[in-house]
């Protein structure tokens, strides 16, 4: 079937429309939060404010930035593995987050920051529109190299929606604890994308499977990516932990576990491997999903050997799931999962919602003291206790489980409609259908290597 893939007036004006509703929504209900607006300065001193240094800017600035980093460069570097489809992998990606980010502004304030009338923005407000975002990038991934840029910022307006009304009934109304996401970022996002990319299923994908592998350099590009994720996971887990040990125990059970995570994926990816060598797929996502799994417990009592078992788990099952579930999937359920976010997000998701609930219910006065735990779980009144905790844990991943399947499918749904100028199947998987690309690169042909410039067999 032949898709008309012009968005000369689609995308300009999509974009534009989208941007001055937003204008008019922040001209109506945005203003800065007590930390940002000019009357800092006389204010401070009757909420007890000694100096410029407590302003919460100074406290979250630099998690902001790494979060921030992790969004643009981590996620869309990550992505890049695809042969002819750089530029989109990185400039959509770019795209949805920049919509996504003010859209989650205001869908979040709603939900979190408003106030006589008006959402009242900070630096946490920022990190908060990453976390949303990021929520968004993570199904991006399943459905990458098969949708126009229209239907991407389609799919972002509804997302973040959802997104947000997800995160308030886990946060607020069940008071679940979930610092790094795992149920409110990447169980809900992966699961999301591979409900929209099941009913997007493209019969004759075939068609692009040549584009569909990667190449030398464009691993190599990928694998920037991920560095940037691994290196920058702690702050992403800790960002918005509360000031002191909690941030502190965050940033120590996410980087305990992204490192044991790294020694399983390379053990069992050389082991899966014909000659033991290492399959790049595995290096560049696998060695990710310790930093998912302990989102939910990072701020938690884990222990640093809990990290690591954490860690050491999702290596393993992560690694599995590139090599047999993914094209189990396809094959099967016909879900057409790009960048295999099922194994790096979905499974270690559902881990990380696992290992919050057990750890939750396992909390005591012992290991935390009184207070600790007090301020550790928010508790306010003596009926609290720690298995209620637990079971309130568990009940977030299945909240965000159908929120994820059903909002996947309607926007699904929607996405499948004629009209946002999506690639037919042949023309899945490259660049030149929504950008302009050097000539040389247009008329590239992908050969394989030639077998008699190898050298011989000792």
């Amino acid at each position: 079937m032949a898709w008309n893939t012009d968005l000369r007036w689609r995308l300009p004006l999509t974009c534009l429309l989208l941007q001055v509703a937003l204008v008019v929504l922040f001209g109506v209900f945005v203003r800065y939060d007590f930390d940002a607006d000019a009357h800092w300065i006389e204010d401070k001193g009757s909420r007890n404010i000694s100096s410029d240094i407590d302003n919460e800017f100074y406290f979250r600035y630099p998690s902001f930035q790494d979060v921030h980093v992790m969004i643009f460069v981590g996620f869309g570097f990550l992505m890049t593995f695809l042969q002819r489809y750089g530029y989109s992998s990185v400039g959509f990606n770019f795209l949805l987050a920049a919509f996504g980010i003010q859209w989650a502004l205001l869908m979040q304030g709603w939900f979190h920051s408003y106030q006589d009338g008006y959402i009242l923005v900070g630096v946490e407000n920022l990190i908060n529109a990453d976390f949303c975002v990021g929520s968004v990038c993570v199904a991006f991934g399943a459905i990458l190299g098969k949708v126009s840029p229209v239907q991407l910022l389609i799919m972002t307006l509804f997302q973040v929606t959802l997104f947000s009304v997800n995160e308030f009934i886990l946060l607020s109304l069940l008071k679940v604890k979930d610092a790094g996401g795992s149920m409110t970022i990447h169980t809900f996002g992966a699961y999301f994308g591979l409900t929209v990319t099941w009913i997007l299923y493209r019969p004759n994908l075939y068609r692009s499977k040549e584009r569909e592998s990667p190449v030398y350099y464009s691993d190599l590009f990928a694998m920037i990516g991920t560095l940037f994720l691994w290196m920058y996971w702690p702050s992403f887990n800790s960002a918005v932990s509360k000031h002191g040990d909690a941030q502190h125990r965050a940033a120590i059970n996410t980087y305990c576990s992204l490192a044991a995570c790294v020694l399983t994926t390379v053990a069992l990816s050389s082991a899966l491997q014909k000659k033991g060598k290492l399959d790049m797929v595995h290096i560049q996502n696998a060695t990710l999903a310790g930093g998912v799994a302990v989102g939910t417990a990072a701020e938690m009592m884990l222990m640093p050997y809990g990290s690591l078992i954490v860690g050491f788990i999702c290596g393993v099952i992560s690694t599995l799931g590139f090599v047999y579930l993914t094209p189990f999937l396809e094959s099967h359920l016909r879900i057409q999962d790009t960048c295999g976010i099922h194994n790096l997000h979905g499974i270690p998701g559902i881990i990380g919602g696992i290992v919050g609930a057990v750890t939750a219910a396992c909390a005591n006065s012992y290991t935390y003291g009184w207070e600790g735990l007090a301020h550790a779980f928010d508790i306010e009144d003596t009926s609290w206790t720690s298995s209620t905790q637990g079971g309130f844990q568990a009940a977030g991943i299945f909240v965000s489980l159908a929120m994820a399947l059903v909002g996947g499918i309607i926007v699904g749904i929607i996405l499948k409609l004629p009209v946002w100028g999506q690639p037919a199947d042949e023309n899945c998987f490259d660049d030149a259908i929504y950008w302009e690309v050097p000539e040389n690169e247009k008329n590239e042909v992908f050969r394989p290597e030639d077998p008699t410039l190898k050298p011989s067999e000792p």
